[in-house]
């Protein structure tokens, strides 16, 4: 959530005067250097050619036409060059040729711009009232402002996804995800939580609770009191949002920390970001995690945070080894060198549509990957 006060500007000419507002990017992006009015004469070729070249449309035409317009531009972004390309030599090529073509789609579309005014409200012909999505994410907005229409649709994605919620089989019970917090749409790892025998019912910690989905699951199985941390806000707000509307706030603490909280539990939990990669925006950090700094940090700290003969309960799939960002040895080193040993793992396969879709770029390690849960014990001789 932005405060106004700290946003960049937005400079542009239109009708022979220099124009400019405030600038909103929950990316962090900077403001597009060069901007240009685009409307309802703009034709799509003309829209893409400039969006690729790195110049913005401000959109002035109708708000439904601009939708279709971003439509036109990404078929242009996603269709397939004349001449096939050098297929990557492995996963890890296929893996970094995929991001980048991701960032590069990301950047062209997002140069479409739209117009708010005060409010966040629109000043287009047929647009739709995005006040409340937009309050959400960005907070109050005081004055005009220019936004990214790419941006704009994940708000009221998000939107309509917070207030409807994500069935959890698992939980039985529906989680509300709030923009800029990973949604458990994957519901492997919730299933081997599930099933799996739990060490205690005393007490338990949920490292990096995100919407409070584990806290929930590990609540509703009996343990007795949960300590969920997190260090974003949102996941904090979120998280307790979620835990308030499942009648869990009495068994749940949600606490801001860095991973761990004070003292020690026989039950601690975590399910960091998968992929050692650097994000690329707020809503990729569940996801991508830079040198697997949690992951590593998490297993660093877990054997100081567990009671005697207490379980760490690491929720990790080995997609990163398929796509040769990590080895299974150097997982297991990890864990060793934290002075810790692995009692036992169950797996699960994926659900998902993409580990069936052959035209997938990363198929073949999506096709592979397996879910564990890996329960964890402090070595004797620590």
């Amino acid at each position: 959530m932005s405060d106004s006060s700290s946003l960049p500007t937005i400079h542009w000419t239109e009708d022979g005067a220099e124009r400019s507002a405030l600038w909103r990017s929950e990316a962090g992006l900077p403001p597009p250097k060069r901007v240009v009015i685009a409307d309802d004469q703009t034709p799509a070729d003309t829209a893409f050619r400039l969006a690729s070249e790195g110049v913005a449309l401000l959109w002035r035409g109708d708000f439904q036409n601009a939708r279709q317009l971003l439509q036109a531009m990404a078929r242009r972004t996603d269709r397939k060059p004349k001449r096939a390309p050098k297929p990557p030599a492995n996963m890890t090529e296929a893996f970094h040729k995929h991001r980048l073509a991701q960032s590069q789609r990301a950047r062209t579309l997002g140069m479409l711009l739209l117009p708010f005014d005060a409010g966040h409200v629109v000043p287009l012909r047929r647009a739709p009232e995005v006040t409340e999505a937009c309050t959400q994410v960005y907070g109050p907005a005081t004055a005009p402002y220019v936004a990214s229409m790419r941006e704009l649709l994940g708000l009221i994605g998000a939107y309509e996804w917070r207030k409807k919620g994500v069935e959890i089989p698992a939980l039985g019970e529906r989680i509300h995800p709030w923009y800029g917090v990973f949604s458990p749409v994957r519901g492997e790892y919730l299933d081997l939580v599930a099933k799996e025998a739990l060490p205690s019912d005393k007490l338990a910690f949920d490292i990096g609770t995100g919407t409070g989905v584990l806290a929930a699951l590990l609540a509703q199985r009996g343990v007795r009191r949960v300590v969920a941390t997190d260090q974003d806000p949102r996941a904090l707000a979120c998280a307790r949002d979620n835990l308030g509307r499942l009648g869990l706030t009495n068994q749940v603490e949600v606490v801001e920390a860095d991973l761990f909280p004070a003292g020690r539990a026989p039950l601690v939990v975590c399910n960091p970001p998968w992929v050692p990669a650097r994000p690329s925006s707020p809503v990729e950090h569940a996801v991508f995690d830079p040198e697997s700094r949690m992951l590593r940090g998490f297993l660093a700290g877990l054997a100081d945070h567990l009671e005697p003969a207490g379980q760490g309960w690491l929720l990790l799939s080995d997609f990163a080894e398929h796509l040769g960002l990590r080895t299974r040895e150097e997982l297991l080193g990890w864990i060793e060198d934290a002075g810790l040993k692995v009692l036992g793992r169950s797996d699960i396969r994926p659900r998902h549509p993409k580990a069936s879709d052959p035209d997938d770029p990363l198929h073949q390690a999506r096709k592979a990957e397996v879910t564990s849960l890996w329960r964890l014990a402090a070595s004797q001789n620590r």
